[in-house]
C-alpha cells in the first residue's frame, strides 16, 4: 500500500463509511455502474474474486484501475494472449551477475504479486496460463523452486472477457470459474449516462490517468481489515442458512441443468450475503440479501443442457425460476 494524501482519521468514520466512500470515489469517472462497483467491492471484503463479463469499451479497465486508486492500492495490468507463458504472470528465476554480490539464480516477481490485478480477456490465453493464477487466487502464494511466496494483503483477481467473441479463445474450465466469487455483467451505460460520459470527456477526461481526473485514496488496508472483522459478526439465522443450501440443492436437482452449485459455491453464496447486509447496514442476513447476490454468485457455477441453450435458455432465466420455487423463509 501507498498514500499519497492522509486519509480521515479512522476515529472520525467507520470501515463501511470509508469503503461507501470508495464507491462514490470510482463514480467520479465511471458513469453508470453502481451495481458493479458495489459488487467488487463486495468481493474485495470477503476475499473473492470478480469475472467481468462485457463488450469492448464499457469502462472494464477503468472501473478497476480506478477503485484500485480510491483504496490506495498497487494495480497491475496483464493483457492475456495466445502466447503468454505462466512466467508471465507469476514471475522466474533469472540468473544475474550483480556488482558486488554473489553471481545466481533470483526471483523475479511477475505482475500477480499486487493488490489488484486485472487479467484483462482471460479467456484469451491458453489453460496452462489461465492455470497458473488458480494457485494464486485459492491460497493467495506462489510456489516456484520449491519455494512458496506469499501474495501481497489484500489480493483480488478481477478477470474480463467478450461475451461475443469467440475465435481463438480459451473457455475457462469449471475449475478455475468456481474460483470467482461473482460474474458480472456489464451492461452498456443508458442513453443519459452515455451522455454524462461524453461530457466528462469533452471537459478533458483522460482514462489513462485516474489520479489526474480527480480520483483519491478514500479508504486503507486498515478499513478493509475492519470491515472484514465486522462482516465476519453479521448473524445468519439457521433458517437463513438452510435456504441457502436450499438453493444450491434445488440447481444439483434441476432437469434443465447438467451441473449444480458445489458446496463451495454454497460457502461463497453465505459469504457474499453477509458482505452485501454489511453494505446494507444491517448486523444480520435477510432472505433479500442472498436473494440479492444469488444470480451473480451461481451463475457460473451452473451448466445449462446444451439442447436448452440451443432453444435460448440461459443460466439467469433458470436461476429466477429457482428463486421463485424455493420458499423464502419468514
Amino acid at each position: 500500500m501507498h498514500t499519497n494524501q492522509p486519509l480521515q482519521p479512522p476515529s472520525v468514520r467507520s470501515p463501511r463509511q470509508a469503503v461507501l466512500a470508495v464507491r462514490d470515489e470510482v463514480a467520479k469517472v465511471v458513469v453508470g455502474q453502481d451495481g458493479i462497483i458495489t459488487g467488487i467491492i463486495a468481493a474485495l471484503l470477503v476475499s473473492g474474486h470478480v469475472l467481468l463479463e462485457g463488450v469492448p469499451g464499457v469502462a472494464k479497465t477503468l472501473l478497476a484501475k480506478s477503485l484500485a486508486a480510491a483504496f490506495d492500492m498497487q494495480f497491475s495490468r496483464v493483457q492475456f494472449t495466445p502466447d503468454l507463458m505462466p512466467a508471465d504472470v507469476i514471475g522466474q528465476s533469472i540468473y544475474e551477475l550483480v556488482p558486488g554480490q554473489s553471481a545466481g539464480f533470483r526471483f523475479r516477481e511477475g505482475p500477480v504479486f499486487t493488490n489488484l490485478l486485472l487479467a484483462d480477456e482471460i479467456n484469451r490465453t491458453p489453460p496452462k496460463t489461465q492455470a497458473a493464477l488458480l494457485e494464486a487466487m485459492e491460497e493467495r502464494q506462489v510456489s516456484t523452486d520449491g519455494t512458496t511466496r506469499l501474495l501481497p494483503n489484500p489480493f483480488l483477481v478481477i478477470a474480463t472477457q467478450n461475451p461475443v467473441e469467440y475465435e481463438g479463445t480459451y473457455p475457462l474450465p469449471e475449475a478455475q470459474l468456481d474460483r470467482f466469487l461473482f460474474k458480472l455483467q456489464v451492461p452498456y451505460p443508458s442513453a443519459e449516462q452515455e451522455v454524462q460520459m461524453l461530457q466528462r470527456h469533452d471537459q478533458g477526461l483522460n482514462p489513462h490517468d485516474v489520479r489526474g481526473a480527480g480520483i483519491r485514496p478514500v479508504a486503507s488496508a486498515a478499513d478493509l481489515a475492519a470491515g472484514r472483522a465486522e462482516i465476519d459478526a453479521i448473524r445468519v439465522d439457521p433458517a437463513v442458512l438452510a435456504y441457502i443450501v436450499a438453493l444450491c440443492r434445488a440447481t444439483r436437482d434441476s432437469p434443465s441443468l447438467l451441473l449444480g452449485v458445489s458446496p463451495r459455491g454454497a460457502t461463497w453464496l453465505l459469504h457474499a450475503s453477509k458482505a452485501w447486509a454489511w453494505l446494507s447496514g444491517r448486523t444480520f442476513v435477510t432472505p433479500d440479501e442472498v436473494k440479492a447476490v444469488a444470480k451473480p454468485c451461481l451463475r457460473h457455477r451452473i451448466v445449462v443442457k446444451p439442447e436448452l441453450e440451443l432453444d435460448g435458455a440461459l443460466a439467469d432465466s433458470i436461476l429466477d425460476g429457482i428463486l421463485a420455487t424455493v420458499p423464502t423463509p419468514r
